[in-house]
């Protein structure tokens, strides 16, 4: 999937599972920029943002209400050149994995 986004803009990383026996205590999902950079870990039963990298502090919006329909996506705000690369949604322990190309305009 590629995403097109511009400088300040924001953008929506799409990132969902179609594992139907999926449990939601049970899912954890991460973020990656560039194959090692910490954008977000999700997990959806407790919603921690503990070992996020600085750099996307404060720019990284979740969407716990989708969940339950096993959609993933973030948005990310405030976008810089620095912000373009691959990005990797691992969802774990189903194994699945989404990867986002972004373009910065």
């Amino acid at each position: 999937v590629t995403v097109e986004g511009v400088i300040d803009g924001s953008v929506v990383l799409p990132c969902s599972s179609d594992e139907h026996d999926l449990k939601l205590q049970e899912v954890d999902v991460s973020w990656r920029h560039n194959g090692s950079i910490n954008v977000c870990d999700l997990t959806p039963h407790s919603n921690l943002l503990e070992t996020q990298d600085p750099r996307y502090k404060s720019r990284t919006e979740t969407f716990p209400e989708e969940y339950d329909r096993k959609n993933f996506s973030i948005k990310l705000t405030g976008l810089t050149y620095a912000d373009a690369g691959t990005y990797i949604c691992l969802i774990t322990p189903s194994d699945e994995q989404a990867t986002v190309l972004l373009i910065i305009n």
